[in-house]
């Protein structure tokens, strides 16, 4: 399994990504937040069942990390409701996010050593997304990435959007 990768986004499951930010940004100094209203997927996969993940996110900075808060829609199997059942009200921190220089071998390498994948999803536009269930050990998920420039440019953007940020704006929509 890959050593010393580096923890590149911590993500909360919010029932409300606008609050969560308003919130964190009031409460740390941590943003601008960039929302994405209904993540369009191409395909999504949880515990081997083909199915819908409605979802929105909203991402800020916070230091060095990237602090991502995801609100699904609906009641749907997910990884999100792995840790936090749909209709319980429950929500809290679910999973942090690493780069990995290849997605299947990451994801047969942490399955090998007892954490299996919970889901697999694909953006439009083809970025693929893993998370990895090490709950049991960790309390939470791991989510993997490979690096794509598309990816690193929206990482790079949020943050550049952070440095020297005087507060103002702290919601901004992204594709709308």
């Amino acid at each position: 399994m890959a050593s010393g990768l580096a923890i590149r986004q911590v993500a909360y499951f919010v029932p409300d990504i606008e609050a969560a930010a308003h919130q964190h940004t009031g409460q740390f100094g941590s943003g601008p937040f960039f929302t994405f209203r209904n993540v369009p997927l191409e395909s999504s996969v949880h515990r081997g069942v083909e199915g819908r993940f409605d979802h929105s996110s909203a991402y800020g900075q916070w230091g060095d990390v990237m602090i991502e808060f995801v609100q699904q829609h609906g009641d749907d199997p997910s990884a999100m409701h792995d840790l936090y059942p749909a209709g319980s009200g429950q929500f809290g921190l679910h999973h942090m996010a690493v780069f990995v220089d290849a997605l299947d071998q990451a994801i047969a390498d942490f399955d090998a050593n007892g954490f299996p994948l919970a889901q697999i999803s694909q953006v439009s536009g083809g970025t693929r997304f893993a998370f990895i269930d090490s709950s049991a050990s960790l309390g939470h998920m791991i989510e993997l990435y490979e690096p794509s420039d598309a990816l690193i440019g929206f990482y790079q953007m949020v943050r550049d959007a952070s440095i020297d940020w005087d507060g103002s704006d702290p919601i901004r929509n992204l594709g709308e």
